[in-house]
């Protein structure tokens, strides 16, 4: 039997230099491609589920074969005793084993051979062929080990075994997901090659006419003898190159040698949010006029400042930071990464307007910085939810003293090249933030943070930066009586980062007159996706203090989507950005959040399962708020009416609009105004209060007399009928691939039927696979990984992966009386 302490001890410590750039060496069609390949597929995996399996794995083991990244504790069912807590999304971690055979051609054995694994949640250790490689706690940050010494090369196989703990719980505030829930690659390279992370590029100085860009490349040397070698690096745009410079080196056996290069880009193609250009640097190393090695990184050129005055200024040009913080779970389908889902919840968010992302509050997945580089968001790339003190029993604090320095260095070299990135994060909310020992950590994190890059400020997510436990919050700023947070006086920081405190923004400049300012997490308002109240300024909110019961709340843990229910520390979307989009020195902020997330289910507990913060719901529906930021967000004509328009004869109802690009908006009921309405100060909504008839509800915008938009909403019958609508008609059959199709319940007439909560059942023929489930309700218990779900208001998700062969995917939905529906997806 496999037991951890009969295994080897010997760990293989692998001496991480350099970093990739934006998006590290991807597939290649050259000599090379073998540098980096997947290592996802067929993997067997166990659930230690009983109580004799204990810390073991045998020859009486039971294994299912699947591929990574997985995600096993979101193929659960909901568990109110789970102990991972409703913060936990109610799902249960475990122990879980992961094993898998491989073959190393015989060509290999006089190269290095490494496994990377993108994150492995949470506790990993490592085998192959029995020898021990290395423990890592961190779920969340990447690492690598060198197999060379352990590996049989040819017809021989081996083994690799991957230990992951995730039973003690709970050791996160919101869902995490268990197991290798990122990517595994197997790196292959010359004995002389560019190390892991081994590129970093800077531009020190950029202007419309010319760019200086900086290279410093890590090249390590496992031959046993001295090396003589050129690096030469080429930038390409666009597979045209535009520069190249090139070194003669010497370098020792078994060292390490850092190359400093040097070129310029004349008239460079700026990166920017609305046109997120790149460049690729390419790194080869040759011996005796040979290639033996080959290295591709993206990068971006552009030059940005945050100014006291001004706040965020990119490439000359002042640009409001309009951001959301998004967790790492992709809703039903839990933690498990996919490029395309990630892709999907960008989409949406620039739809929306959003230009930027906060990575809260753990270093983020390399698939997402890939995509925010190509798609041009302005990044917050977040390290720690916590120091040494914990914010729950089991969590990070426990390993802080041991792994936050390696963590931290790790997470640098990986990422501080992306082009998306601009801002470096070394903790949210954190407990010790009242402290001297807080400030001391801060400073300590802070000047470790610039050791590797010192291209991008610090900031924390503080809540909040100054002391806000008075009775008169805008008094004691007039009296200049302020009790600064230590982290914030500690002077480690280059932005001052507030989460919520509102109230405050205003006079940031006279609290903190030479450190630009941040909003790192905002709003915190609450809704649930199509749930109303009728009467918006009726609803029940949360009571005075944070810590009483949500007791008044409404029925089934609902929360209506008017924008009017708040946290008690945060604040309605609109109420925030007011104050955000008033001033120029208020660089930007990020919502919380863009999307729903598992766990966390504020206000509510169990049954709830999922939070109510997001502007989008679990599904990927919008909210109806998203409108009110897209009419503000956006150079899109918007107009949006809600809420829907069944109930009570009699009943009166608050009809709002958010609108842009007019002057009024007027609101016809059957054909009969009910009035003109516009905007007055500030006001970012029009509203109607008006007695419910049946019928139609029209909404006419208008600019100088003329129309703009006009958007109807009508009385919907009975549930009749099912239809599909997908978000890509045609993916890709590489076994990964997804296409998003949402289910909408309508009435005979066609018409949303937005009370409908019927279960739909689905089927799917053909090479592919349903891979999710959801409706966006966070009080639903039912599996995200079933063939059947029931709506919320209207609307289901259901996820289909494509297989590995092309060819017709049909999927149909059906529903006990109602009329079925089928769509036919192509995978080619």
């Amino acid at each position: 039997m496999h037991k951890r302490k009969n295994l080897s001890s010997s760990l293989f410590l692998l001496t991480l230099v350099g970093i990739i750039l934006l998006s590290s060496c991807s597939k290649k069609e050259d000599a090379f491609a073998n540098r980096k390949v997947s290592f996802n597929s067929d993997w067997s995996f166990h659930l230690n589920d009983s109580i004799k399996d204990k810390d073991t794995i045998g020859a009486s083991t039971t294994w299912r074969t699947l591929d990574v990244p997985h995600d096993w504790s979101i193929e659960g069912q909901f568990d109110e005793k789970s102990p991972g807590g409703y913060g936990g999304g109610s799902l249960n971690g475990g122990l879980g084993w992961y094993k898998k055979t491989f073959k190393v051609a015989a060509a290999d054995s006089s190269k290095v051979t490494s496994i990377t694994f993108d994150g492995v949640y949470k506790d990993s250790e490592v085998w192959v062929n029995g020898h021990y490689l290395g423990k890592r706690p961190n779920g969340y940050i990447g690492f690598q080990y060198e197999m060379t010494p352990y590996l049989n090369y040819g017809d021989k196989e081996n083994e690799i075994i991957v230990k992951v703990d995730n039973s003690k719980q709970p050791n996160s505030r919101w869902y995490s997901g268990s197991g290798i829930y990122r990517n595994v690659w197997i790196e292959t390279t010359d004995k002389l090659h560019v190390a892991q992370w081994g590129t970093y590029v800077t531009t020190p100085k950029v202007t419309a006419e010319k760019a200086s860009v900086s290279f410093e490349t890590t090249i390590q040397n496992k031959y046993t003898v001295t090396k003589k070698a050129i690096v030469t690096t080429t930038i390409f745009k666009n597979d045209t190159q535009v520069t190249s410079v090139t070194q003669d080196i010497t370098i020792q056996p078994n060292t390490n040698l850092v190359v400093n290069q040097a070129s310029d880009v004349e008239t460079p193609v700026l990166w920017s949010v609305e046109a997120p250009e790149l460049y690729t640097a390419v790194t080869e190393i040759s011996i005796d006029e040979q290639v033996v090695d080959q290295y591709k990184t993206n990068f971006g050129i552009r030059d940005f400042k945050f100014d006291v005055d001004k706040g965020f200024i990119l490439n000359g040009k002042q640009v409001k930071i309009k951001g959301v913080c998004l967790h790492h779970d992709l809703g039903p389908l839990g933690s498990a990464i996919n490029t395309r889902a990630i892709e999907r919840q960008l989409e949406i968010m620039k739809e929306m307007g959003v230009n930027g992302i906060r990575t809260s509050h753990n270093p983020p997945a390399t698939e997402l910085l890939e995509l925010c580089d190509k798609m041009g968001f302005i990044v917050m790339d977040e390290a720690f939810d916590m120091w040494k003190i914990a914010k729950t029993k089991y969590d990070y604090a426990n390993d802080w003293d041991k792994w936050h320095e390696k963590d931290l260095v790790d997470q640098l070299r990986r990422d501080r090249n992306h082009a998306s990135v601009f801002i470096w994060s070394i903790g949210n909310e954190i407990p010790d933030q009242w402290s001297e020992s807080g400030a001391k950590t801060a400073i300590e994190l802070a000047d470790l943070t610039r050791k590797y890059d010192k291209t991008r400020p610090i900031t924390a997510g503080m809540n909040p930066p100054v002391n806000m436990n008075i009775d008169d919050v805008t008094l004691q700023f007039e009296q200049a009586n302020v009790q600064f947070n230590a982290i914030a006086k500690s002077g480690a920081l280059d932005i001052i980062g507030y989460n919520y405190a509102h109230q405050t923004y205003e006079h940031h400049k006279k609290n903190f007159p030479n450190v630009p300012f941040i909003a790192t997490e905002t709003t915190s308002g609450l809704q649930t996706r199509g749930y109303y109240d009728a009467v918006s300024d009726t609803i029940k909110k949360w009571p005075v203090r944070w810590d009483l019961k949500f007791t008044e709340g409404n029925p089934g843990n609902t929360v209506s989507a008017y924008d009017q229910v708040q946290t008690p520390w945060g604040s309605t979307h609109e109420a925030t950005w007011k104050i955000i989009k008033k001033h120029d020195f208020l660089s930007g902020m990020f919502i919380w959040t863009g999307f729903d997330y598992i766990g966390e289910p504020t206000p509510y507990e169990w049954p709830s399962v999922s939070s109510y913060f997001g502007i989008v719901d679990l599904a990927g529906i919008p909210k109806d708020v998203y409108y009110m930021y897209q009419s503000e967000w956006t150079d899109k004509t918007v107009l949006h009416i809600f809420p829907h328009w069944n109930w009570k004869a009699g009943q009166t109802v608050d009809v709002w609009a958010y609108y842009n690009k007019a002057d009024e908006v007027e609101l016809f009921l059957n054909g009969k105004s009910v009035g003109v309405r516009s905007k007055k100060g500030d006001d970012l909504h029009v509203m109607w209060r008006i007695p419910f008839q049946a019928g139609t509800l029209k909404a006419v915008s208008r600019k100088n007399g003329k129309t703009v938009l006009e958007k109807e909403i009508k009385t919907a019958g009975n549930p009749a009928n099912l239809k599909l609508t997908a978000d890509r008609s045609t993916i890709k059959a590489d076994g990964n691939d997804l296409s998003f199709v949402i289910v909408d319940i309508l009435d005979a007439k066609d018409i949303l039927a937005p009370n409908a909560n019927n279960e739909i059942n689905f089927e799917l023929k053909g090479n592919g696979k349903i891979v999710g489930v959801c409706s966006g309700d966070p009080v639903s218990h039912e599996s995200y990984k079933g063939s059947k779900h029931t709506a919320l208001n209207g609307k289901c998700l259901v996820v289909v992966q494509s297989g590995k062969k092309s060819g017709r995917l049909e999927l149909t939905a059906k529903s006990k009386g109602l009329k079925q529906a089928t769509i036919v997806i192509t995978a080619e």
